[in-house]
């Protein structure tokens, strides 16, 4: 376990340092080895968003030599997107890029062997189990969706599939969070009694997209191809654009933040979800038109089912009025914390000797340790090439080729969605959320959450 750690440690500082090296099992042999290895991987893009352009772009550009993966289509429902899709392209990969109007077209067409999903939140689920029905692997953003009716039908599509899904959790390709994984697992922190998670920023124009506004036509797009399976609403160019402040479209910062923060939470403890969550906050400061929240604070409950007397509280607080984009996680046991804004693991607060001396107990007495820290979480709304989503991608291509699973299987997702969905079940009625373990349904009082 040591060895291994140090290797990947290793890899990653390298990849910090702009040295881009596949483990030693990635070499020319292992890839003959592998049936289909020196076949190009042929890659399309559904949805040429923001994120895709900003930060797929260049993760892949890092690695898609070595890999031999190639980008060959584009699908977007909006005509300026996909032939800017398409031009970019064309331009990275110098030959033609094919540009497809919708996601059947390009499935069609049997050109692709993998893809990017990178759509709207709601439109994840759904756009994943296209893909992994159209026979293709897929890198799926985050959130991985928003119901459990989707939730539930793109876990069962995906695992039915055997295709290589990577969620875009990338925390779970950082060295400083398999190291924190490592220690928690190993029983050093001892027994998690609090985690602290907070994301605030002060960007009045976060999720805006008002010089796209005038520039979107309803008759320049798909409407109803766009808003799928949610409740029929009129065209409106906010919604489209400005998804990420309209429910149903999007939860906001449940679905944006906190899915990628709660994920550690799921990984480091083996919890699939919460016990119950509690949340409240409300539009504060923006009073543009939005439905989100721009502020909120979330408080859960984890630990076995079958044992409510063990476990542990987990807050998660958010503002977008006031902050400095610098996302905290901190893990607290009786013995001190374990803190990933400094990668720390420190005895501060913890008991100490003199006090369970006192009680005439033992303590657990934490080091002053420092967690391996080679990448830097990025909370800007565009994080360009960011060393742990290039990490994460290069994850990804490296499993497409090797079928192993990938550092943020399909399973990552529908956890992260559980808790989500729970969270946006306590904003929308005000009620304690649970979670339903036979029928996998989330409920708040006494009834299915669905929108």
């Amino acid at each position: 376990m040591e060895k291994s750690r140090r290797t990947f440690i290793r890899q990653v500082s390298l990849a910090g340092a702009g040295i881009m090296l596949a483990p030693k099992s990635w070499s020319a042999q292992s890839y003959k080895r592998i049936i289909g290895a020196n076949d190009r991987v042929r890659v399309g893009v559904v949805g040429f968003s923001d994120r895709h352009k900003s930060s797929h772009v260049p993760s892949f550009m890092n690695h898609y030599k070595e890999l031999n993966f190639d980008v060959v289509a584009v699908s977007d429902i909006w005509n300026k997107r996909r032939e800017e899709g398409s031009a970019l392209w064309k331009e990275k990969m110098q030959h033609d890029v094919k540009a497809y109007r919708n996601n059947e077209e390009l499935y069609d067409s049997k050109s692709v062997d993998a893809v990017f999903i990178s759509t709207a939140d709601f439109q994840h689920a759904r756009h994943a189990i296209e893909a992994v029905k159209a026979g293709c692997d897929a890198y799926v953003e985050k959130p991985f969706a928003e119901t459990m009716e989707d939730n539930r039908a793109a876990l069962k599509a995906v695992k039915e599939s055997g295709k290589i899904v990577q969620i875009g959790s990338q925390r779970r390709s950082g060295a400083n969070y398999h190291a924190a994984n490592e220690f928690i697992s190993s029983g050093k922190f001892g027994p998690i009694t609090m985690v602290e998670l907070t994301w605030n920023v002060n960007q009045p124009g976060r999720w805006r997209r008002p010089e796209l506004l005038g520039q979107l036509k309803e008759q320049d797009t798909d409407w109803k191809r766009f808003i799928m399976n949610r409740p029929y609403e009129d065209f409106d160019p906010r919604k489209y654009l400005e998804y990420r402040l309209f429910w149903p479209y999007s939860s906001g910062l449940p679905g944006q933040w906190m899915s990628h923060q709660i994920d550690t939470v799921h990984w480091f403890t083996g919890l699939k979800h919460p016990r119950s969550v509690v949340a409240n906050g409300g539009i504060y400061m923006w009073k543009d038109g939005r439905r989100n929240w721009d502020t909120i604070l979330a408080a859960f409950d984890y630990g076995p089912l079958n044992d409510p007397s063990t476990g542990f509280q987990v807050t998660f607080g958010s503002r977008m009025h006031n902050g400095d984009e610098h996302p905290a996680e901190i893990y607290y046991s009786n013995g001190g914390e374990l803190n990933l804004i400094t990668n720390t693991v420190s005895p501060k607060g913890g008991l100490t000797q003199k006090m369970a001396d006192a009680m005439h107990m033992k303590a657990n007495l934490l080091p002053e340790i420092s967690l391996a820290n080679t990448e830097k979480v990025v909370a800007s709304a565009n994080t360009g090439g960011d060393i742990l989503t290039s990490n994460h991608v290069r994850n990804w291509m490296e499993c497409v080729r090797s079928r192993k699973q990938p550092n943020a299987p399909v399973e990552a997702g529908y956890s992260h969605s559980i808790a989500n969905i729970m969270t946006n079940a306590a904003v929308h009625t005000g009620y304690k959320a649970t979670f339903d373990e036979a029928t996998q349904e989330v409920m708040a009082n006494g009834k299915v959450f669905k929108y």
